[in-house]
């Protein structure tokens, strides 16, 4: 009987210093690619979001990055996939950045490079990292009555000032939608059908809804995600889709340039999570911290 190969993975919690709270994501470590089916069975196996599988490519000089979710789509885009997987690379103790100048260090995503900055509080056992995302660019905006009937809400409770849904990209597209206040927020009832055949028309991924609940607190915005087209039916935390969202503040002047603000997601799923941003002139910041949560073998 052929021998069974083992892998080793950690449980991270992403976009948060406590476990059990953020965004969990599965890191694999291999050695080198694997076969798709092995890809997919894997990330069906532990049914998060997303798992994320690593290795430090001799060739690139840098850990390369693939991620899927349940429902075997791999995902382009660099959010907590990418930063928890830096995160678990660093927590084992792979010196991911030996070989690469300090003023440019990347990883690889699908044959991309991706720029950031890490780091690995050995003491808490967190790391913590930044990833640069391209500048936000304004694609389309969608009309609000087709995404207030998909969520459940009227379209006033979309209203914010002048802001309507729009199609916002920076790594991958998504769909910005305002909300009224936290209650109406969380008290989204999404149709997962109508919300695919949104996508599909107008040609992007998820639904980043989002309000601002205060001064008085320690986020400027909370928000909630909803990605059926690609097997999320709702996300705890989200890079890829906080990025184009302050990309989207900025250019309607409600955030200012190099500035920390952070996004609150996760609240109605029990998963709070906090998402620190930044928008530059020339690319915007999207980064957190993760904890090791779990460890153990898969086999193959």
């Amino acid at each position: 009987m052929k021998a069974r190969i083992s892998l080793e993975y950690f449980v991270l919690d992403v976009f948060s210093d406590k476990s059990y709270k953020g965004n969990p994501l599965a890191v694999v470590f291999t050695n080198g690619n694997l076969e798709l089916n092995e890809y997919q069975n894997i990330s069906k196996e532990f049914g998060y979001s997303e798992t994320s599988f690593v290795y430090y490519s001799l060739e690139n000089k840098a850990l390369d990055v693939r991620s899927f979710t349940p429902t075997g789509v791999e995902v382009d885009g660099a959010g907590h996939n990418l930063l928890g997987a830096v995160c678990a690379a660093l927590i084992k103790g792979v010196n991911i950045f030996e070989e690469q100048d300090e003023a440019n260090r990347f990883v690889m995503m699908k044959d991309t490079p991706i720029s950031l900055q890490a780091t690995f509080d050995k003491v808490n056992q967190t790391a913590v990292a930044q990833m640069q995302q391209k500048s936000a660019i304004v694609l389309q905006t969608i009309p609000s009555e087709r995404i207030a009937k998909a969520l459940g809400l009227t379209i006033d409770d979309l209203k914010i000032d002048n802001l309507v849904p729009t199609v916002i990209q920076t790594e991958i597209a998504h769909t910005m939608v305002p909300i009224k206040n936290p209650r109406l927020l969380n008290s989204c009832m999404p149709d997962n059908k109508q919300l695919i055949e949104i996508s599909k028309q107008y040609q992007f991924e998820g639904f980043y809804c989002f309000t601002f609940p205060g001064q008085d607190q320690d986020h400027f915005v909370e928000s909630r995600f909803f990605n059926p087209l690609i097997g999320i039916n709702e996300d705890a935390a989200t890079g890829t889709a906080a990025g184009p969202l302050v990309g989207f503040l900025a250019n309607n002047n409600y955030i200012q340039l190099n500035k920390q603000y952070k996004i609150l997601q996760g609240v109605k799923l029990n998963q709070p999570s906090l998402i620190e941003t930044m928008v530059r002139d020339s690319d915007i910041l999207v980064g957190g911290s993760s904890i090791l949560t779990m460890r153990g073998e898969i086999y193959l």
